[in-house]
């Protein structure tokens, strides 16, 4: 490695940007830099960037100044990159270089021209990489799990995202690329691969001129790893050809992340979805017909500019009727540069989060019940945490998506990263809690793999 400089990445925001953090490390190691994951220790500390909205940049803004006050040189990449460019440069002297959402996989390029004296701004104006299965990957999850993202960029233009001008338009990777890397990541012994890209319904349309998520997840049933999980399924879709490939292909959980954002017509027409109003209620059903043993996430967003008692009234009744698993709800966030930034009868903070809490209590019943479920069942466990002293471990079944969703605490002699058959004993609200199955609960339990 020779006189080259220690980098430590500090990483941002959601999964896509984890793995483009996880492509910087990879490029980064091949080209002979020592990766440390103590910033006190390393020359260079990169962070990547969250700028979805006010609470993402607010974090990323304390990371950046909290660096610049202990005199690190920084390399500021993602999307707040992207999004402000000019004022991080000016406001940051600490900032080496700036990188963009786009601009990633110049990252050896630009630590070389850093070294040399130079202040480097590395930012496409429309981002239109997008790495495959031969980029360089160095994963930081745990050692069962991994993202594969299977499109980058995104086509609609809801009124209150940003992502479109912060990441560009929908590109897709073709079938054979994104199973190549999926049995590549089987190969290293990973058990859960997460698929994910902004609109997963939507792969394919801009290579194929349709969409081939159905396609897709066939292909994937040939790889060797036991679940295959799909984030951001938007309702319109899951048609019959994606609901029953998911029916079919035994690796594939039917487990479905549908960002529904809202239940009103009204609502949904001013955060210009307003195709969905129509199909809210009917795919739900269609969903659980289809696949009876679905789990169903979703998020929402209340106080959106104009959401009055009677639309709040109407999501609240629309969580109560569908009983989704698991439900996450946020506050609007004004984001300058979007049709929603200047849209009239903004909400007080106040009043939103007062909504959130309300929606978020109704749905904590709603959760209780669905674990209470579990309890005599025996399920499959991807162990994810273990402690060898006291014989305790926390992983998670089919149900549960990584950090978004609840865990399962698990009594009994288990192997880190390892899947495991654990009989439910209990439940709360948010997690489940088992011992590994004996061969009479094997027998005497109902077993639910998929629940």
């Amino acid at each position: 490695m020779g006189n080259k400089p220690t980098i430590a990445i500090s990483h941002l925001g959601c999964e896509k940007n984890r793995i483009d953090s996880e492509h910087m490390l990879g490029l980064l190691a091949q080209a002979g830099y020592a990766v440390d994951t103590d910033e006190e220790l390393a020359d260079y500390v990169i962070v990547n960037t969250c700028s979805f909205i006010q609470a993402a940049r607010e974090e990323s803004v304390r990371t950046l100044v909290e660096l610049a006050e202990a005199e690190k040189k920084i390399v500021i990449t993602g999307c707040m990159a992207q999004h402000f460019q000019e004022q991080l440069l000016e406001e940051l002297p600490e900032a080496v270089a700036l990188v963009g959402t786009g601009d990633y996989n110049k990252i050896v390029e630009v630590i070389e021209r850093v070294e040399t004296g130079e202040r480097v701004k590395e930012v496409s104006a429309e981002p239109t990489y997008i790495a495959d299965e031969t980029t360089p990957r160095y994963r930081t999850t745990t050692e069962g799990v991994a993202y594969l993202r299977v499109a980058e960029g995104c086509d609609y233009r809801c009124a209150f995202c940003i992502i479109p001008h912060l990441r560009g338009n929908q590109r897709s990777r073709p079938i054979e690329s994104i199973v190549a890397e999926a049995k590549q990541l089987a190969s290293e012994g990973v058990q859960e691969i997460i698929l994910i890209s902004q609109i997963t319904t939507n792969y394919g349309v801009d290579i194929y001129g349709e969409p081939k998520l159905a396609e897709l997840l066939r292909a994937l049933g040939e790889v060797d790893v036991p679940w295959i999980r799909i984030h951001y399924a938007y309702p319109t879709g899951l048609t019959p050809k994606v609901m029953a490939a998911i029916r079919e292909t035994p690796n594939v959980l039917p487990y479905l992340d549908l960002p529904l954002q809202h239940s009103h017509p009204e609502v949904l027409r001013r955060m210009n979805r307003p195709w969905q109003a129509g199909v809210n209620d009917s795919i739900i059903e269609k969903i659980k017909t289809a696949l009876p043993d679905a789990v169903l996430r979703t998020t929402f967003i209340v106080g959106f500019p104009g959401e009055t008692d009677e639309h709040f009234e109407h999501l609240l009744q629309f969580v109560r009727r569908h009983e989704f698993d698991h439900v996450g709800v946020f506050t609007f966030s004004p984001e300058e540069g979007t049709p929603a930034y200047n849209l009239p009868n903004q909400l007080s903070p106040d009043v939103m989060e007062a909504r959130r809490d309300i929606l978020m209590q109704a749905q904590q019943p709603i959760s209780w019940k669905k674990n209470q479920a579990q309890i005599s069942k025996v399920v499959d466990v991807s162990i994810e945490q273990h402690n060898p002293a006291t014989g305790e471990s926390i992983g998670r079944s089919a149900r549960f998506a990584p950090e978004v969703d609840g865990v399962v605490y698990v009594r009994g002699n288990v192997r880190l990263g390892s899947m495991v058959p654990v009989a439910i004993d209990d439940a709360d609200v948010y997690d489940l809690y088992g011992h590994v199955a004996t061969a009479a609960d094997l027998v005497q339990r109902q077993p639910a793999r998929m629940l």
